[in-house]
């Protein structure tokens, strides 16, 4: 097989599991949840038609930064069908994206807006909106062997970004199942980084919800230095890609 039919291959079975994602059903609290807010919709989003289905991840499926959050907002990705779209959390986020490379536009509101994520995947242990942001331990669990399969079928990345601690404990279950090794003990700490045996990076960041930014627990400046240091383990590790431009064409890229 040829390294553009790999990529096209990793493409398509992403397609696939996006395609499961969005049918589940399997917890009851989180079904009726993500259903109610979309018949009730704030002032704001009166009239809009809301995805109101479990979210896949997004973006380069050569991808070798892959950023892990907690689950999609009530009225952000569950609105809009896209990972941190649509609401401030996914705002501060593609800004910080867009300012270190990693997406060609600061802005994130809508799934055909045109974004485009460069060498980066946005993905989420929980795939649907939970009350209050917090899902429950045994819907964590439910979900997590998505994770599991979209893990291991991004097998270009190099380093994982775990956006608040939630993000970080399920990057640290997953990692055995996914061929990483058990990952080494360390607390959550915003700028931790936690190498595998696979020579590949969890690093750490405070999650980059409207609470942590207007309480100054996160500012832009931080997020851009964990960024920062992403770019730096890229660089250090230098993954060939599958696919390049002049050998065989640009590769499929998520929205």
């Amino acid at each position: 097989m040829t390294r553009a039919g790999a990529l096209q291959g990793r493409y398509e079975a992403l397609g696939r599991l996006s395609a499961r994602i969005a049918g589940c059903r399997a917890c009851p609290r989180l079904v009726a949840w993500r259903e109610s807010v979309a018949e009730s919709p704030p002032p704001a989003f009166a009239g809009e038609t809301y995805w109101a289905r479990p979210l896949s991840g997004v973006g380069d499926p050569n991808a070798r930064l892959v950023v892990v959050g907690l689950a999609p907002a009530a009225h952000g990705g569950n609105r809009t069908g896209r990972m941190f779209t649509g609401d401030r959390s996914g705002d501060f986020l593609v800004a910080a994206m867009h300012r270190n490379g990693f997406a060609n536009q600061p802005v994130s509101v809508s799934a055909d807006d045109g974004l485009q994520l460069i060498d980066a995947w946005l993905t989420a242990p929980v795939r649907c909106a939970p009350p209050g942001n917090r899902p429950l331990p045994a819907e964590r669990d439910a979900c997590l062997p998505y994770l599991v399969e979209e893990l291991s079928l991004l097998g270009n990345a190099s380093v994982y970004l775990a956006l608040g601690a939630f993000a970080y404990d399920a990057l640290r279950r997953v990692a055995a199942t996914i061929g990483e090794g058990p990952a080494p003990r360390a607390k959550f700490g915003h700028g931790t980084a936690v190498p595998l045996d696979t020579g590949r990076t969890i690093l750490c960041s405070y999650h980059p919800s409207q609470r942590n930014v207007f309480t100054g627990v996160l500012d832009a400046r931080m997020l851009d230095a964990v960024l920062a240091r992403a770019r730096a383990l890229l660089a250090e590790q230098e993954t060939p890609p599958l696919a390049s431009a002049d050998e065989d064409g640009d590769p499929p890229r998520g929205t």
